[in-house]
């Protein structure tokens, strides 16, 4: 049985309408800027993030005390619209001890995720690449060094090297970067027989250009999520350092060696220790849900 044309009526779309119709196509990068965006989770700790280090930046500069200046006329006042965190033992505003320590506190836990970040990705990055004997062997050491705990080989170079925020970042990251090497060798063992890496090798591209324009670009995703829970891990590790009295010395603070100070008090001055643990604990959140979002906008099993 054969249909008239008649019976067909041929429907055609305007040019106006067609461009309505079509959207540019999404970068891989835009894709995940776009679900990233609409986890509102994430995106509260994006702003919760954002205003910690305004205050770390600008909140020491919003009193006119200053966070060394003692004050025995004044220790252990209540949060006051003098002092509005209170004072410590010492006479010393909270206020100003707690924002300049947030930029210690900071600066440690980013400073040591980017050591990891080079040294792993470096690391991982050439055992991945290499395969074979170098591989194992590599990695065999990575093992080796994994296997001894960390706390305790953190806590015994800063009892041989001293106190110092130098030496607590060397100490965080003679183990801590194993874990983003491990991240980066799995990447990049996954990706070296790709098409576009055997065919940059076959127009004669070397070891560093492949790495730093094929694989290393392609593996930043699971990169940027380790780099963004290891911020908190470092930030806390500082913490319990100097709970231990392992932290910095005196004057200089963190929120470490105040929840450190503060702890001893808590019973009859509880504000030394509940607004930097507070901030602590708001910090790490943040990075974890920043953390959390970035992962589920990288899986590839959420993407429709």
């Amino acid at each position: 049985m054969q249909i008239s044309k008649d019976k067909f009526q041929i429907v055609g779309s305007k040019a106006y309408d067609a461009e309505k119709i079509s959207k540019p196509s999404l970068s891989f990068w835009k894709d995940v800027s776009i679900r990233f965006r609409k986890n509102k989770l994430a995106m509260f700790g994006v702003v919760l993030l954002i205003l910690l280090i305004f205050m770390a930046i600008f909140g020491p500069h919003m009193t006119e005390h200053d966070y060394r200046s003692n004050d025995y006329t004044n220790t252990n006042k209540a949060p006051s619209s003098e002092h509005w965190f209170g004072t410590d033992d010492l006479g010393r505003d909270v206020f100003a001890r707690t924002w300049f320590g947030a930029r210690i506190s900071l600066f440690i836990g980013v400073a040591a995720a980017l050591v990891d970040f080079f040294i792993g990705v470096f690391y991982g990055g050439l055992a991945g690449y290499k395969g074979g004997r170098t591989d194992d062997a590599m990695m065999r050491f990575a093992d080796i060094l994994w296997g001894v705990p960390y706390l305790l080989l953190v806590i015994l170079l800063m009892v041989v090297l001293g106190q110092g925020v130098g030496t607590m970042i060397l100490a965080m990251t003679i183990t801590g970067w194993i874990n983003m090497a491990r991240i980066v060798r799995g990447q990049v063992l996954s990706l070296k027989n790709q098409e576009f890496v055997l065919a940059s090798r076959t127009l004669g591209a070397d070891l560093p250009r492949i790495m730093s324009k094929h694989l290393i670009p392609n593996t930043m995703g699971p990169i940027l999520v380790t780099m963004t829970l290891s911020v908190p891990s470092a930030i806390f590790t500082e913490s319990f350092l100097s709970y231990l009295g392992l932290g910095l010395t005196p004057p200089l603070a963190s929120w470490g060696t105040m929840a450190s100070d503060g702890l001893p008090a808590l019973k009859y001055y509880p504000w030394r220790l509940f607004f930097p643990a507070t901030f602590i604990c708001l910090t790490i959140f943040a990075f974890n849900v920043i953390g959390d979002g970035l992962r589920d906008a990288l899986d590839p099993r959420l993407r429709k």
